[in-house]
């Protein structure tokens, strides 16, 4: 053998062995892209685990507070119920000891009767106005009997008020009985 085909022999021999080392190096360049690859699909799958978890935890947190609200406005409910009668009874006290001619006894009972009321309604209750001759809505006011109407413009409207209505925050908890012109 010559030099020069010793040399194309080892030159060949080198360009096979780089030629190997190059395929080798770009299946692990494309096993490492491939690791790359799956690591980055498992971290993109768990943000979004944990941005859906997250947002279902928001979601929770927000629904708690919004019944939290809701029973501490509606808590009272059961004391104020029990107390309607009570303001029921001071305005027929009222309304009777004004007919009479005591104004000292008069004045103790409006007295007493306003520091209740306002009392109820810094702890939300409120009064649902009701006057004759309002329009009859059957979704806030409870009809009693229906009377034939003592004038034309007062057909369907409400005639008379029986017993006073009341609403706790945005809630009815008693309805106002009426009567209605037929």
């Amino acid at each position: 053998m010559s030099k020069n085909d010793e040399k194309t022999d080892i030159t060949s021999g080198q360009v096979e062995n780089q030629t190997e080392n190059q395929v080798d190096d770009q299946v692990m360049e494309q096993e490492e892209l491939s690791k790359e690859e799956q690591l980055q699909e498992e971290l993109k799958l768990e943000k979004d685990k944990f941005l859906r978890l997250f947002a279902e935890f928001e979601n929770y947190k927000r629904r708690t507070a919004k019944e939290r609200i809701e029973l501490f406005k509606t808590a009272s409910q059961d004391v104020m119920l029990s107390l309607l009668p009570i303001l029921d009874d001071f305005d027929r006290a009222y309304s009777e000891i004004s007919k009479t001619k005591e104004k000292e006894l008069l004045k103790g009972v409006e007295l007493i009767n306003s520091k209740l009321k306002n009392t109820l309604k810094g702890k939300g209750l409120e009064e649902i106005e009701l006057e004759s001759g309002d329009v009859f809505n059957a979704d806030i006011h409870e009809a009693i009997t229906q009377i034939p109407a003592p004038s034309d413009d007062l057909k369907g409207k409400i005639v008379d008020v029986v017993e006073k209505g009341y609403k706790l925050g945005d809630k009815i908890i008693r309805f106002p009985k009426v009567v209605i012109g037929q």
